[in-house]
């Protein structure tokens, strides 16, 4: 089996909210994402895809997807994509890092792959631990009560697992935390997401006030230091993200303990291959772990739903259903999400058929 083209398309996913917030007063009101599709001379067709939610929150942005497809596929073309660690050694040869670039070539081989040996993804990334991921929703910042409210609404759709925005004013940011964990019921989750936005001190002062509550703390600093600086010296379950991006930063953060658990996004490492390496890494070194996707639609929360339900459930905390962020749908089909979990198809692959009327023309085609 050979790469015979490579299709690039672009499509808009407006937030259902309108705006999203989050640290800093950072937002998006909607995200630019990029599906490839990739031919075979066997007539098999796979589907990948990568959205960045903002280039100010993780590094890579939409145009830089797009342009850096330009300089790979002509490397890839001709490989058979079932060779797919193949296919990202020769990647990372001829470009090194971007990875949020490669994530949607890697997702698209893993779907051939899928189908060409007639199994969902979840099989071939392990095997199937539990029938459905735990969904975790973000609660943008608003005052206390708006936030409570927003809850309330999203545990009626059976969600139990609430990550909070905060990363404005700590001192507010700690009434906001305080509040949410005080109405939270059994079995509630409350993970507190700075998002890199408070200082060191700010982050102490802030624990400090914040001891007697249950909940996790996620990324509160900018650097991978200073969270490390604020992990020795608080008392509370520790979450990171952003700052773990690929195997040397998560092999030192294991040899630092530097945290309780990981966020995986597939974007973020680079597509499927290198997350599940991270995955099984995690597992080793009994690291709990979010699988999820940077942003984007039905075909990246495909991916993460595998790729969560091939997770041990000892070491599986969470994923998101980030296609139901946005106003559009690039699928009718894809993972299937019910009181408030989520759980792939068991259709060969991803599991996904695109919508083409919803992704358009091609913005490049690749022969």
């Amino acid at each position: 089996m050979k790469i015979t083209k490579i299709v690039v398309y672009g499509v808009e996913l407006p937030y259902v909210g309108g705006r999203c917030y989050w640290s800093k007063g950072r937002m998006i009101e909607k995200a630019e994402g990029t599906i490839v599709e990739i031919h075979t001379d066997e007539g098999i067709r796979g589907f990948g895809e990568m959205t960045p939610a903002s280039p100010a929150y993780l590094p890579g942005y939409p145009a830089g997807v797009r342009t850096g497809m330009g300089e790979i596929v002509p490397h890839v073309m001709g490989l058979d994509p079932r060779q797919i660690d193949r296919i990202n050694t020769i990647m990372d040869a001829e470009m090194r890092g971007h990875g949020y670039v490669k994530s949607a070539i890697d997702m698209a081989c893993w779907d051939i792959l899928g189908k060409a040996t007639g199994l969902p993804l979840y099989i071939l990334l392990g095997g199937r631990y539990v029938e459905a991921v735990p969904c975790f929703r973000s609660v943008y910042q608003d005052t206390a009560q708006k936030v409570i409210a927003y809850i309330d609404g999203l545990r009626k759709e059976n969600y139990r697992h609430f990550q909070v925005k905060v990363g404005a004013n700590w001192a507010e940011d700690v009434e906001r935390i305080r509040a949410v964990a005080e109405a939270a019921q059994p079995g509630d989750v409350v993970i507190a997401d700075a998002n890199r936005a408070w200082r060191v001190d700010e982050a102490l002062r802030a624990l400090r006030c914040l001891r007697d509550v249950d909940f996790y703390m996620e990324q509160p600093c900018e650097s991978y230091e200073d969270c490390l600086s604020v992990r020795r010296r608080a008392d509370v379950p520790f979450k990171l993200d952003e700052i773990i991006f690929d195997m040397k930063t998560l092999q030192r953060a294991i040899q630092d303990d530097a945290m309780d658990v990981l966020s995986i996004k597939i974007g973020k490492f680079g597509g499927l291959t290198k997350s599940r390496r991270a995955r099984d890494l995690c597992v080793e070194s009994g690291i709990a772990l979010a699988i999820e996707e940077t942003w984007g639609s039905n075909i990246g929360s495909a991916a993460s739903a595998h790729l969560g339900v091939s997770t041990p459930e000892t070491y599986l905390m969470d994923t998101t259903d980030i296609h139901n962020y946005n106003t559009v749908y690039t699928a009718d089909d894809g993972p299937l999400v019910e009181n408030g979990e989520m759980r792939p198809t068991e259709a060969p692959g991803l599991g996904v058929t695109p919508k083409f009327d919803v992704l358009g023309d091609p913005i490049a085609v690749y022969e």
